[in-house]
């Protein structure tokens, strides 16, 4: 079983995106068994146009350096969620270009419990930080995905719980269950 030591964080360059597109539809369709739903993850086919070609966006990729596997992704851009879906309030509390936005943070199950979700979010943060123009870091996440919710609870603050709200938006989960965060960036 590999150490946490022996993985590498680092951006993910053109010749990782069909290994990161791979983790990020395995956890699509194993995790979330939602499988692909393009107004939820088109951002996953066209990673470069994505996260690769934009000079506020980032992905970085947790290599195995034993294997040479990509076990995990983390993306990061400058779009705050969008209403409608999600409620006019949290559009307007983290507006696209001042908002990085936490995406596609995902590991291989064969690699979980080593750390690399919050190594990757520790990165992802100083990107942001050294960008200099975001206020505010966001996320969102489906709670029925085991372990999201109390990973995301150990890093930042509830913004939004559509569970406690009446008919919350269909945000690429149950209608009114995802959970918003803000993630502080020091």
């Amino acid at each position: 079983m590999p150490h946490v030591s022996d993985y590498r964080i680092r951006p993910a360059t053109p010749d990782d995106v069909d290994t990161a597109r791979a983790v990020m539809l395995d956890t699509v369709y194993r995790d979330f068994g939602t499988g692909y739903v393009p107004r939820w993850h088109a951002d996953i086919i066209d990673l470069s146009a994505a996260y690769l070609v934009p000079d506020r966006h980032a992905l970085l990729v947790a290599v195995d350096e034993v294997t040479g596997e990509v076990a995990g992704t983390a993306a990061l851009d400058s779009r705050g969620p969008l209403h409608p879906p999600n409620p006019r309030w949290l559009a307007e509390r983290y507006p696209s270009g001042e908002t990085a936005q936490l995406r596609r943070v995902y590991v291989r199950e064969a690699h979980r419990r080593r750390g690399l979700a919050r190594r990757m979010v520790r990165a992802l943060l100083d990107f942001a930080v050294a960008d200099g123009g975001y206020r505010s870091v966001y996320l969102h996440t489906d709670p029925a995905v085991p372990g999201a919710e109390g990973f995301w609870r150990s890093l930042g603050k509830v913004v939004c719980d559509e569970r406690e709200e009446p008919g919350g938006p269909e945000q690429g989960v149950p209608q009114g269950r995802a959970v918003h965060f803000e993630v502080p960036m020091a």
